[in-house]
C-alpha cells in the first residue's frame, strides 16, 4: 500500500482552518483525514490514525509527504516508523 499525505489550508468567512488527508495512490480513496484551526503536528498525526483505525496502513506500507513547512510531518514520521511504515519525500 502506497500513502500520500498532505495539509491544505481553506479560508472561510470566519477564519482560516486547516485540513491534513492520507490518501490511498491505488484507489485515490481518503483513508484518514483531520481539520482544525491550526496547523501543529498533531494534525497529521490525527489524519494518520484515522487511516489506521480504518485499516489503511500495513506491514510494508509506503507513506509520502512533502515534509511541509510546519514540522507536522516530522512528528509524523516518528509515528509511522513506530508502524513499520516506511516514509520517502
Amino acid at each position: 500500500m502506497r500513502l500520500v499525505g498532505d495539509i491544505t489550508e481553506l479560508v472561510t468567512r470566519e477564519g482560516e482552518l486547516y485540513l491534513a488527508t492520507c490518501i490511498d495512490l491505488a484507489t485515490r480513496e481518503v483513508v484518514g483525514w483531520a481539520m482544525a484551526d491550526h496547523h501543529r503536528a498533531e494534525l497529521p498525526v490525527d489524519a494518520l490514525w484515522m487511516a489506521a483505525g480504518r485499516g489503511g496502513l500495513e506491514h510494508g506500507c509506503i507513506m509520502h509527504t512533502d515534509r511541509g513547512s510546519e514540522g507536522g510531518f516530522n512528528r509524523l514520521s516518528q509515528h509511522l516508523r513506530d508502524r513499520d511504515v516506511a516514509t520517502t519525500g
